[in-house]
């Protein structure tokens, strides 16, 4: 929330969606936020595709996003036991989908035009690290994605 605030002037004054444990999404109010946004920032617990319907998010239409930044990956022993839950009812090749670099493909077949992702396990401190020099840098400096993406691999 804290760099959200910092960088919240320098892009747009019309940030949304829900921060914190405001409360969980419903999926209506995730493919409400995926469709309307020209930018999309998850920043939280697991896996990305976890938290939505993967076969609702396969069926969207996503042109307008340009860029997807997933944050996510993190994991704690609460939301290890969520996780491993829900994914007793799932099928391998859908817990495959469910990988960074399949989860960029579907999110690109939707017409996401950019997707920044983590592709281990990681923490939130490394994750919050890795928002302050993206957002440094996208929007302080003004780089591109690839740019910054660059820079993050250093």
């Amino acid at each position: 929330k804290e760099i959200l605030e910092k960088y919240h002037d320098l892009f747009t004054v019309q940030w949304e969606g829900v921060i914190g444990n405001m409360h969980v999404p419903s999926q209506a109010e995730w493919e409400q936020l995926l469709t309307s946004c020209s930018a999309f920032l998850f920043y939280g617990m697991e896996r990305f595709v976890s938290h939505v319907l993967l076969n609702r998010l396969v069926a969207m239409n996503i042109p307008k996003c340009h860029l997807m930044i997933l944050l996510d990956l993190v994991r704690s022993q609460q939301s290890y036991q969520r996780i491993t839950n829900s994914d007793i009812h799932k099928s391998c090749l859908h817990i495959a989908l469910e990988r960074p670099t399949e989860t960029a493909m579907l999110l690109s077949l939707t017409g996401v035009g950019c997707v920044v992702a983590v592709q281990w396990y990681t923490s939130l401190q490394e994750n919050a690290e890795r928002l302050e020099i993206l957002l440094q840098n996208l929007l302080s400096i003004g780089r591109t994605a690839g740019q910054t993406v660059h820079i993050l691999q250093k």
